[in-house]
């Protein structure tokens, strides 16, 4: 079937448009907007093919007109000239023209004439409002910060008592950072000094206050201030780390100092393992999960291990982070690079009852496995004193840098750096002979480290090795014999008089 078009009833009205004066000029009007559908910038009646205006003619078409009327030539009206469409305005000002004109599309270029004169015109408003455009940067205070970094209004003790360390101390420390953390002024805006980087991450690890004030503080935004504290956590991770945590060059220099504390020979370090606790993880819930924080919090804890090894002066020289709180000592001491290094008589590390005993570890002995002998007990005090280096170490740490003691928004890929820049500032401000505020020290969250466990001791002690055994009664024997004379006599002479005392009231009892 083809397409069925009805004739009109009547040509008049079409007729009638055609000579009206008025609508022919609408009409030519009406096609002239139309000039870009033929292809070129001019109207189509501006081409030589085109006849002149009064004699235009035109056809309708036949289904315009009735079937028993012939169609008539209609003269077609003169077109009226339009004028060019006018130039977009240039804002002269960028801030009048952010507030009341809306914002151009990027790519588009100013309509040119045939002159040239609107592309140069668009080209000088373009350039001027480019040179006026101005970035928008919203100021900050560091006031705070500022007396506190000025001599003349902070004196060094408060300094001191607010960065865990001398302003000297802190200066050095920045300047071998150095370039790790020092940014360049870009066209946008002036960077963060690295003076005040560090100052931030300092505060952030010694109080762990929330990002939100430790932004206040220092005039940051607090994604600009949690990504300055990482990323200083990073480098004194990368940069101060292998030169301030490091195993002793000289071990005979080393065991000189615990020699001195304790009497045994050949020892170079303490051991000591502690938790610090997390945010529950979303993997592997089960192996962070840990009993004496959930038994202390009173609801269900989480923690990461940190194992350090202590030399006498209360240093760290080796560190070992990151595994769930969930394990042992013992698992946490065979999972790192400790069990791993060759270690003689003239290294040896001393830990707790929850280690094992072995060739290079000293062990207290088991206390309620039998009775002790005056040469074992006089050991398990020297232990015990070398120990004492260790745990004192680990509680300054956690004093120091109080992001220790509690849950941190920081995430787990993120942890183990944070946890190392805390060492990394623990051993600078040992090494400066850097006090601790006596304060800092009264926290219960210090006190972590279980007690000696006995019956792990019994178990350490019967699945160790011959040598390990015959070397640590060695060297209980000769404890005794080199230092413990006067004890002994002394404690024989308090076991004679305990014995005449009970054997007087047994023979005259009381009336």
């Amino acid at each position: 079937m083809g397409t069925f078009l009805a004739p009109l009833p009547s040509p008049q009205p079409i007729f009638a448009a055609a000579n009206d004066p008025e609508l022919s000029s609408i009409l030519a009007a009406l096609l002239a907007m139309n000039e870009d559908d033929f292809g070129s910038g001019e109207p189509p009646w501006a081409d030589e093919s085109f006849a002149a205006a009064d004699d235009l003619t035109t056809t309708l078409p036949a289904f315009f007109f009735d079937q028993h009327d012939p169609p008539a030539a209609m003269p077609f009206p003169a077109p009226v000239p339009l004028a060019p469409p006018p130039s977009p305005p240039v804002p002269v000002d960028d801030a009048a023209h952010h507030q009341g004109t809306p914002k151009r599309k990027r790519g588009r270029q100013a309509t040119s004439s045939p002159s040239g004169g609107a592309s140069t015109a668009g080209s000088r408003s373009t350039t001027r409002a480019s040179s006026s455009r101005r970035v928008w940067v919203r100021e900050r205070s560091t006031e705070w910060w500022d007396r506190l970094d000025s001599p003349t209004t902070c004196p060094d003790a408060e300094f001191r008592r607010a960065f865990r360390m001398s302003r000297a101390t802190f200066s050095s420390l920045v300047d071998a950072l150095g370039g790790a953390v020092a940014k360049e002024d870009t066209a946008l805006r002036a960077a963060v000094p690295a003076r005040r980087r560090v100052a931030a991450c300092v505060w952030r690890l010694a109080t762990a206050e929330p990002l939100r004030e430790v932004s206040r503080r220092f005039g940051l935004g607090i994604s600009t201030c949690h990504s300055i504290v990482l990323q200083v956590c990073r480098a004194l991770a990368a940069v101060i780390l292998p030169a301030a945590i490091r195993w002793p060059d000289d071990p005979a220099a080393a065991a000189t100092g615990f020699r001195a504390a304790s009497g045994l020979p050949g020892v170079v370090g303490a051991v000591c393992t502690t938790r610090v606790p997390i945010v529950a993880p979303r993997n592997n819930l089960a192996a962070y999960y840990d009993r004496r924080l959930t038994k202390r919090n009173q609801k269900p804890s989480y923690s990461v291990v940190v194992q350090a090894v202590s030399d006498a002066g209360g240093a760290f020289t080796n560190v070992f982070v990151g595994l769930p709180g969930s394990l042992s000592d013992a698992a946490v001491l065979g999972s790192s690079a400790l069990c791993c290094a060759r270690h003689g008589e003239q290294q040896r590390l001393v830990g707790g009852s929850r280690y094992p005993l072995t060739e290079w570890m000293l062990v207290p002995y088991a206390a309620n496995a039998r009775n002790l002998t005056w040469a074992e007990h006089e050991f398990n005090g020297r232990v015990a004193a070398a120990r004492g280096v260790a745990r004192g170490a680990v509680r300054r740490l956690k004093a120091r840098w109080r992001c220790l003691q509690r849950r941190t928004e920081v995430r787990m890929q993120d942890l183990p750096s944070m946890i190392a820049a805390c060492c990394v500032l623990h051993n600078v401000c040992e090494r400066a002979g850097e006090g601790i505020d006596p304060e800092l020290m009264r926290y219960d969250e210090l006190d972590d480290e279980e007690e000696d466990d006995g019956a792990a001791a019994a178990h350490g002690a019967a699945t160790a090795s011959a040598a390990a055994v015959q070397a640590r009664d060695r060297i209980a024997h000769d404890l005794v014999v080199l230092h413990g004379s006067h004890a002994i006599a002394n404690s024989d002479m308090a076991f004679q008089s305990k014995f005449s005392e009970h054997h007087s009231l047994m023979t005259h009892p009381a009336q």
